[in-house]
């Protein structure tokens, strides 16, 4: 059988995984980014956890390729890093794809991590069967992707989609990005967890949680009155944005995946009830707020998938 290495990049982790034409994982490996070690450690840790897949996938078939989704703006036809902020400190500049296929000789491609999500949720996922949608990746970050008529939105060179960089208060904190109260700020992980700890150091009200993401909306599932207020800010920021983003693309659905999303079904019916009540009546009711389907996985299927899915000429194939 034939299988590809998909690869996704991100601010905390970078998975690893053999995956076949039908987007099966057949093994997969996991290593923490380390971005404050700097860009070589990264490279190395991607050389050889794309070394480990290769020998774990001889035992099942050939590989084809190798996929890779990452963190920043990529130059997706050249396969270089054209910004990665403090996401991944002195990522910017690097040349992904000719390092990766200088080292291991098989076809290589390189792509925006949250586009390669998208068209894994596309081709295996919630996005079947929606030709037009927007794509959320609550994590550490918050990344974007939008699928125009069946097809990824690029701009002028591939740095479309940074939804994370929408701003919702002109007024808010500075971003990394140079503009103040993006949506980042309010509803990623390290913006949870930033909500809290200022709500702490404010005093004002009780709280048996530590500033962390995780922690606040595990206390929020259960009631905690604390954790309450600082999901009311992110919910209601998420809200404003997601309805920008209907007014702006009047998309068919609003895929959300990434860990903070996995909240579950309570961060949905409070997150919809915001919607409503900020959106155009007839272009909300023309879309969906629905999970991403494939979870954590996303990533590494949609980088495997964009070997499967790349022609001759090196041009990404789309189905509508």
């Amino acid at each position: 059988m034939e299988y590809a290495i998909g690869v996704d990049i991100g601010g905390t982790k970078v998975q690893f995984a053999v995956v076949n034409r039908q987007g099966e994982i057949v093994s997969r490996y996991l290593v923490p980014t380390e971005a404050d070690k700097g860009a070589g450690q990264l490279m190395d840790k991607l050389l050889s956890g794309i070394d480990r897949m290769m020998n774990a996938a001889q035992q099942h078939g050939e590989v084809c390729g190798i996929g890779i989704g990452s963190a920043g703006q990529i130059d997706y036809q050249e396969g270089v890093v054209l910004y990665a902020g403090d996401t991944l400190p002195g990522w910017t500049g690097v040349p992904i794809k000719q390092l990766v296929s200088n080292r291991f000789g098989h076809k290589v491609y390189v792509d925006n991590d949250v586009n390669v999500i998208a068209f894994a949720e596309k081709r295996y996922g919630a996005g079947i069967g929606y030709s037009n949608f927007v794509c959320l990746a609550l994590g550490t970050g918050i990344g974007g992707a939008v699928m125009e008529s069946g097809r990824l939105l690029r701009g002028v060179f591939g740095g479309a989609g940074e939804l994370g960089h929408v701003c919702v208060d002109v007024n808010g904190p500075r971003c990394s990005c140079g503009n103040n109260g993006c949506i980042e700020l309010y509803a990623s992980g390290s913006g949870i967890a930033r909500i809290g700890r200022e709500m702490q150091e404010n005093g004002s009200a009780l709280y048996s949680w530590k500033p962390q993401s995780r922690e606040i909306i595990h206390a929020w599932l259960h009631n905690d009155e604390g954790a309450a207020l600082v999901m009311t800010k992110v919910i209601r920021a998420l809200g404003a944005a997601i309805a920008g983003y209907i007014h702006t693309f009047n998309p068919e659905a609003i895929l959300i995946g990434g860990w903070v999303a996995e909240a579950g079904p309570r961060f949905f019916a409070e997150l919809e009830q915001e919607v409503d009540v900020r959106t155009s009546s007839y272009m909300r009711k023309c879309c969906r707020i629905i999970p991403a389907g494939l979870g954590v996985d996303a990533g590494v299927i949609g980088a495997a998938a964009l070997v499967w899915n790349h022609n001759d000429e090196g041009e990404l194939i789309y189905v509508i």
